[in-house]
């Protein structure tokens, strides 16, 4: 069953049963300083899950575009993708276990057809903050799975929150087995001998964590994740995402050109350049920070192992680019309507990362002028990193060139410093997450106010073509990313800081009204990533200075938001602009 019929039953299904099919949220969010970019189905309805009144009601599911970067570097095995599709449904407040789980075993046995032996599940076993998920339990006994096929497990494996502290709750998790022999007699769906794979995941969330402990929430929500990807591998009876329709052509057009046979890079060109695509279909633009860095490493990984493989970049990419174009239009139409941007953009990163080697190719000379006076004919593992890290000079690169000087290295080592480097990366990555989602307090509430009082100053002094590209939101202050073509001078700061106050001064009443997307826009409200949303939409008008699409949360009164002041005004990427800002209280 192809990935794009697994999508469309899912919707269809959820959407008998009384939900709304809402967009996918773009890879790069709106007003989010907790990640990046979208990781996860639920991150763009936090507001809701805690009690805010969404526009389409109380039961949704879409498909979500999601980018994880946790793992680039171990794309090129046979299961890890950063670019991936989650499909969900949600109750926010509405149904809970029991009619969540009847449904997610009805979808998967009758919509899908896999047979019920094929199923286990698991449930929380319960401590000290919550206890034992019999409910659960007995919710997938009357609907079909038999008792010996239902498993308990503790929090690191049946317990869900969005960082340290969040609504959280326990889980039950699907398991599809894959007939491959067990590997003992206790084999069960916690082994990682891949007899089972986790194919759905229902959250049902009830808790609230912060530093004090557990509370329960406003309502009692279900938030729910199936990988798309991975679904297809399964019902399509393949080994890896690979083998797939997704990645097939690709795949075969890489194995056609290439000189060198290599699996682990096939996979890694595939993956990279699914991902970069979407990610610029999005919006997203190589840089040297954030999201944009994100994207020049997935680019630049790409490219080396097109270079690994042999294969000619000028002729290939345009090639390659097309090839998923057409492969992937009917489930992604952006990436035919921005094929031209793509190309642009991917064989401008392959040119700059061109001269980045010819660079680090210079650095690396006048380190080995410093070894030659030296005993040594090995090249500390240091200075390898130093290369790859400051100059983006992959080691295989160092490697071959320091065995023309009659040099070596350790890459072994190389890999040691490499892997104190990642996880300093895991732990950055893991504190962004956890400083947004469920960090909607007083503060961030004013920064997020204030981000619309800035876009439309931006808009009365520069003029209409200013465009929110972005928002980076903590309690200490705003980031805004926004279209411009210039440095703004002192005088246009100035201006756009007074005007902001100005607003606050007046203490404008904030006020929030739900009407029909063609409406919003008819009057006049600012819309944001317009392709994202739905029939119904949110529009919040700051007195008579702003009115915007968006998902809220904001004060109701600017008078106590505090003094705005404007701390940097920079470039973040070609016609992009950055502000960053605080409110002085």
């Amino acid at each position: 069953m192809k990935a794009i019929e697994i999508r469309n039953k899912y919707l269809d299904f959820f959407k008998r049963h009384g939900h709304v099919v809402i967009p996918s949220a773009p890879l790069i969010p709106e007003n989010d300083s907790s990640v990046l970019f979208t990781t996860a189905g639920m991150q763009p309805l936090v507001p809701y899950l805690l009690g805010e009144k969404h526009p389409a009601g109380k039961r949704l599911c879409d498909y979500q575009k999601c980018l994880r970067t946790n793992d680039i570097d171990e794309v090129g095995d046979n299961r890890h993708l950063t670019y991936f599709e989650m499909l969900g449904n949600w109750s926010l407040g509405d149904y809970f276990k029991e009619e969540s789980i009847q449904m997610s075993f009805d979808f998967l046995t009758k919509e899908l057809g896999i047979p019920v032996e094929k199923l286990s599940v698991t449930c929380f076993a319960g401590d000290e903050d919550c206890p034992r998920d019999n409910i659960t339990a007995e919710c997938w006994k009357k609907a079909g799975i038999p008792e010996e096929r239902i498993y308990f497990y503790g929090k690191d494996d049946n317990w869900w929150i969005a960082g340290e502290e969040g609504p959280c709750g326990p889980d039950t998790e699907m398991f599809y087995d894959t007939g491959k022999p067990a590997c003992g007699p206790d084999c069960q769906p916690s082994c990682d001998c891949g007899k089972y794979v986790e194919i759905w995941n229902n959250v049902f969330m009830e808790y609230f964590k912060d530093k004090n402990g557990y509370s329960k929430l406003k309502q009692r929500n279900v938030d729910t994740g199936l990988g798309l990807e991975r679904m297809t591998m399964l019902l399509e009876g393949k080994e890896t995402p690979f083998d797939t329709e997704l990645f097939a052509p690709v795949m075969e057009k890489l194995q056609q050109l290439q000189k060198v046979d290599l699996v682990e890079s096939r996979r890694i060109v595939a993956e990279h350049l699914r991902a970069s695509m979407m990610v610029i279909a999005d919006g997203g633009r190589p840089s040297n920070i954030d999201r944009g860095y994100i994207l020049r490493r997935l680019i630049r990984r790409m490219i080396r192992h097109l270079n690994k493989l042999q294969i000619d970049l000028n002729t290939a990419l345009p090639d390659l680019i097309e090839i998923n174009v057409n492969n992937l239009k009917e489930m992604y139409p952006e990436l035919a309507e921005k094929q031209d941007t793509i190309k642009q953009v991917i064989i401008e990163e392959k040119d700059k990362f061109a001269k980045t080697l010819v660079r680090g190719e210079k650095e690396f000379e006048k380190e080995i002028k410093k070894l030659q006076g030296t005993e040594t004919k090995k090249i500390p593992s240091d200075i390898v990193f130093k290369l790859y890290d400051t100059y983006g000079f992959p080691p295989e690169e160092t490697k071959d060139l320091a065995s023309e000087y009659g040099y070596e290295i350790d890459l072994n080592e190389f890999q040691e410093l490499f892997k104190k480097h990642q996880e300093k990366s895991r732990q950055g990555a893991e504190h962004k997450f956890k400083g947004g989602l469920a960090d909607q307090n007083e503060k961030t509430i004013a920064y997020h106010t204030a981000t619309h009082l800035l876009h439309q100053a931006l808009r009365n002094v520069l003029g209409d073509h200013v465009r929110q590209c972005g928002s980076n939101i903590t309690e200490e202050r705003l980031r805004f990313d926004f279209t411009h073509p210039q440095k703004m001078t002192k005088e246009e700061i100035q201006k756009v800081e007074d005007m902001v106050n100005e607003q606050i001064k007046r203490d404008l009443k904030v006020t929030c009204e739900e009407m029909s997307y063609e409406d919003a826009k008819k009057s006049g409200a600012i819309g944001l990533f317009t392709d994202k949303y739905g029939d119904r939409v949110k529009v919040y008008t700051i007195g008579d200075f702003s009115k915007e699409i968006c998902g809220g949360p904001h004060v109701t009164h600017t008078g106590d938001m505090g003094t705005f002041k404007i701390t940097k005004e920079e470039s973040s990427s070609s016609g992009v602009r950055r502000i960053k800002a605080v409110l002085i209280k």
